[in-house]
Order: C-alpha cells, then structure tokens, then sequence
C-alpha cells in the first residue's frame, strides 16, 4: 500500500496524543497573613502543565484583579518575559486590605490547527488576604468560568474540591472538565498518556467534584462551545471558551 505524505503525516497527527491547552496564573501565595509581604507576584502562561511545555501567548485582552465587586485591570503594567523565541507575562500586585482577590486573565483566542477551532481560556486564581473569607465563591462576570462550591485556598491534598461551571451565569450541565497537575521541574511521570490529562463532566446543575492527591498548583479547565466564532482567512473557526480555575493544594506540617 503506498501512501501519500500528506496522507501519513495525517495519520501521525491522529496517533499523537493531544496534550490538553492551559491558560494559568500562578501566584507565589494564596493566602496572605499578618507579617507576610503582602505584594502577590502573579505568572501566565499558556502551556501543558503536566508536561510544562509552554507556547507564546500574546499580550491578552485583559488582566487584572476582582475584589469587592470591582475590577481592576493590570494590562497596562504587565511584564513580558521571553523564553527563547516564546512569552509569557507576569505582574505584582499590593496587597494593603482584608479581601478575597480573584486574580484573571482573558487571552487573545488562539488558533490551534490540529483541531481547526480558536481557543480562549478565561482563567482565575483566588488569594485570601488577612483573614478575610467571604466572597470566593462569587462569579466576577466572566462569559465563561468556575465558581468554587469548596473553598479553594485550603484544599488538602487528598482532599475532595467542588465546582460549579458558569455560562453566561447559568450553570453548564454535561460540560467536560480537563483537570491537570502543573508538574513544575518534570518531577512527575504519568503510568500512561491518560493520566496525564484527568476528565470528569459537570452534573444537571454544572457541577463537578475531584479529588486532588498531591501537594501543588491543580488546573480544571471547562470546556464550552462558544457562540461565538472567528474568521481567519476568509473561513470562519469555532471558539472553545475554557472556564479555567487554578488552586494549590498543600499538606499539614
């Protein structure tokens, strides 16, 4: 049987694994107290958390923080930091009250050939500063994301985290949510390519629950069917808009 290039390179594009795409923010702590230093350094990312494989993300469309029912944007004093010929951006933020800050980032779509669609992660992290603790289970207004049913600075590792998937502010049933550990210095090795990406699917109401065995940054990524789409050159593209979370878990002393 002879076949064509073109032919076998489409062949090795459907036997390759497809690692899962992940908007982050990682912060350098997620609960602030009295006595620490209370400016937050905020990294993005757009990457394979497990296999830390990064690709360049763009400037996004916006950053910033959402406490007590405002916004406030970072865009214009973010950091660009090249990796090679790759970049990834990073921010400070002080800290001078009480509050929970929910840190986002909404990125410029990016095109992903290999399943003919644009991707867009709206991603959040939320950092519990000087004992304040109410208000991290609020949605900030974003088309697509999660809100936490467990409070999602104080996870165990071992311990179980819920969440409720939100589109256009409705819970999203039958969602899948593509979990990941952000496995920093190549530590860990997956048994198999399976784990490398977990799956689980929201409930009736969109909510989902896992169990999180390891110490460290854990992302759950809700993927959605936009209603939206996107023309590049002259064809228009479906958008998968994530609902991206990311919490750490930490173990007692």
């Amino acid at each position: 049987m002879n076949l064509s290039l073109k032919t076998i390179a489409a062949i090795a594009v459907l036997a390759a694994p497809l690692s899962a795409h992940f908007q982050t923010i990682i912060v350098d702590k997620s609960v602030v107290e009295q006595g620490d230093k209370s400016t937050i350094t905020l990294r993005y990312e757009f990457t394979h958390p497990f296999e830390q494989e990064i690709m360049n993300l763009v400037k996004p469309t916006d950053a910033g923080a959402f406490i007590d029912g405002k916004k406030i944007s970072f865009l214009g004093s973010l950091k660009e930091i090249k990796k090679g010929a790759l970049s990834v951006w990073s921010a400070s933020y002080a800290i001078k009250n009480p509050g929970v800050y929910q840190f986002y980032i909404d990125p410029v779509p990016y095109f992903e050939p290999a399943e003919g669609k644009f991707i867009r992660h709206q991603t959040k992290t939320i950092v519990n500063a000087f004992g304040a603790d109410e208000g991290w289970d609020e949605p900030i207004g974003l088309k697509a994301e999660i809100a936490p049913i467990s409070r999602p600075y104080s996870i165990l590792a071992g311990g179980l985290f819920e969440g409720r998937v939100l589109y256009k502010g409705k819970g999203a049933p039958d969602t899948k949510v593509e979990i990941e550990f952000y496995n920093e210095g190549k530590k860990l090795n997956a048994p198999n390519d399976s784990f490398v990406t977990l799956v689980t699917k929201t409930d009736v109401n969109g909510v989902f629950r896992v169990a999180l065995p390891l110490d460290g940054w854990w992302g759950f990524a809700a993927l959605i069917d936009d209603d939206e789409t996107i023309t590049r050159e002259g064809k228009k593209y479906p958008i998968e808009l994530g609902a991206v979370l990311w919490l750490k878990t930490e173990s007692y002393k």
